[in-house]
């Protein structure tokens, strides 16, 4: 059996003696090991046989032969202590964790990464570990030998799910900052959309993805905000036709990611017997992203304009402990489509002198105009949840898209709302392909009324939620549609004072 441990690289690097002490050119530690008669991987440090006084990382294959995986840029330790603890060094590691970890996405550009004081950082050490480790689960899953890969996905997939590393995501998430956590984010679920793609070709239908959703909360300033992230490959499928999508187009709908961002605001108002906690819409944005490069869409996939697209974004937020609680108020869903009627009526008429009959013509017909907004949303209340429902419908018959499927007739009308659905002036998603609901349009607020005794203390809320994702085909030639199911839930605390 595997032996879960958890891999503190960080305090194994503190406790190594001054390089002068030691005994031997290199010294190694155990990564990951699944039995004796298999090989194993390891971190070993070494000094360069050219300048002693460099080292350079690498994680190696211990084979008869060894086998390097991955090798760090060389480093140089302080002169004084001769130790690979000072705060340069450190820091400098931790760079080159993050650079080749980035590496692996799309986005070949050179980052630029600067850190605050490392004495600044509270949890320095595990973000120190969970980026060592994101490393090495990158490089088991491009580099480790086939025979090797397996276990050690496995074990390190329990590292990097822990507790302790989802608190150092967080932390990390705010010391990179929105721009670089995107890359990071792409380059890590592009590996894991590759690791999927491998493990459904070996196990076929029976295989049920692993679940490699990352999603955080913050709460401060009035501010709730939800960040998450999901390959699109790993989310169920909750709707297809039974005609299987061709090669090129598979290849497409695989290398997706969703990026989503869901900010409230929210103020506390004292009243004389009670407390009102008020929340807003600030932001809920959904994207879709390509996560290889355009040149590769194109030789293997069936295009960029292939892709899937928001059809229904469903949260729910719902008080923790509700013994204080007295009611929820919640605003007006929006407005149902507006039905017009009107006659049109008009005479032709023709006179030819040659001919010795007056042509009259005359026309009379009835037209129905629907006036129908693409997305429509709704508010309701489940005790002392509020439930936030924003749905899309299909402009010509008004059926909810992430529940139905386009007619035969339809997937071949170029003058179809899903047909060139990113350029179109009146396409209901961003040209990125994405939607974005502000407070001035969707939803206007939630009340809670909160006995007084709850001043003073701390309170949280759940953010509970569900997205669903519909692929129809926009200008590739298919009858294939799919819709595809995330859920996540999070945590959110505001102080009622």
């Amino acid at each position: 059996m595997a032996c879960y441990r958890y891999l503190d690289v960080f305090s194994w690097i503190q406790r190594l003696p001054p390089i002068s002490e030691w005994k031997t050119t290199s010294t190694a530690l155990s990564l990951c090991s699944t039995n004796s008669s298999q090989p194993s991987l390891n971190l070993t440090i070494s000094k360069n046989l050219h300048q002693p006084s460099k080292l350079s990382f690498a994680i190696v294959a211990d084979f008869n032969l060894h086998v390097s995986l991955w090798t760090s840029k060389p480093f140089k330790p302080s002169i004084k202590t001769m130790k690979l603890t000072d705060e340069e060094t450190i820091s400098n590691l931790l760079v080159n964790f993050i650079e080749d970890i980035l590496r692996y996405g799309s986005n070949k550009n050179s980052p630029y990464i600067k850190f605050p004081r490392l004495d600044s950082i509270s949890n320095f050490s595990d973000i120190f570990n969970l980026s060592f480790l994101t490393l090495l689960f990158l490089v088991c899953i491009y580099e480790a030998p086939s025979d090797l890969r397996p276990a050690c996905l496995s074990i390190l997939k329990e590292h990097l799910a822990g507790c302790k590393s989802r608190q150092a995501s967080k932390s990390l998430m705010k010391l990179l900052g929105s721009n670089l956590e995107e890359q990071w984010m792409r380059s890590v679920n592009l590996a894991i959309t590759n690791w999927i793609v491998e493990l459904q070709e070996t196990h076929h239908s029976t295989f049920r993805t692993p679940s490699p959703l990352f999603s955080y909360a913050l709460s401060n300033f009035g501010l709730w905000k939800v960040q998450l992230y999901c390959p699109v490959i790993s989310m169920d499928v909750v709707n297809a036709n039974n005609n299987p999508a061709d090669e090129r187009l598979q290849f497409s709908l695989k290398y997706q990611q969703l990026e989503g961002v869901l900010q409230f605001n929210y103020k506390v108002i004292i009243k004389e017997k009670w407390v009102e906690i008020v929340v807003n819409i600030d932001n809920i944005r959904c994207d879709i992203f390509k996560l290889v490069d355009d040149n590769l869409v194109r030789e293997r996939g069936a295009g960029a304009a292939e892709k899937h697209f928001p059809s229904r974004i469903s949260l729910q937020l719902t008080p923790t402990l509700q013994h204080q609680m007295l009611s929820v108020s919640v605003g007006k869903s929006s407005d149902n489509p507006r039905i017009e009627y009107g006659v049109e009526k008009g005479i032709e008429a023709s006179f030819e002198p040659s001919n010795p009959y007056i042509g009259l013509s005359v026309s009379a017909g009835e037209s129905t105009t629907v006036s129908l907004k693409p997305w429509k949303f709704e508010e309701s209340v489940y005790g002392y949840s509020a439930n936030l429902n924003w749905l899309l419908h299909d402009s010509t018959d008004g059926k909810e898209v992430f529940s139905s499927k386009p007619s035969k007739v339809a997937l071949f009308n170029p003058k179809s709302w899903f047909r060139d659905r990113y350029s179109t002036a009146y396409r209901p998603f961003t040209r990125q392909g994405g939607v974005i609901f502000a407070r001035d349009e969707y939803g206007e607020s939630v009340c809670w009324k909160v006995d007084k005794g709850a001043v003073g203390k701390t309170m949280e809320w759940e953010i509970r939620g569900w997205i669903w994702l519909t692929y129809w085909p926009n200008k590739h030639k298919t009858f294939y549609h799919e819709t595809r199911r995330l859920e996540f839930r999070e945590t959110v605390c505001l102080k009622i004072a």
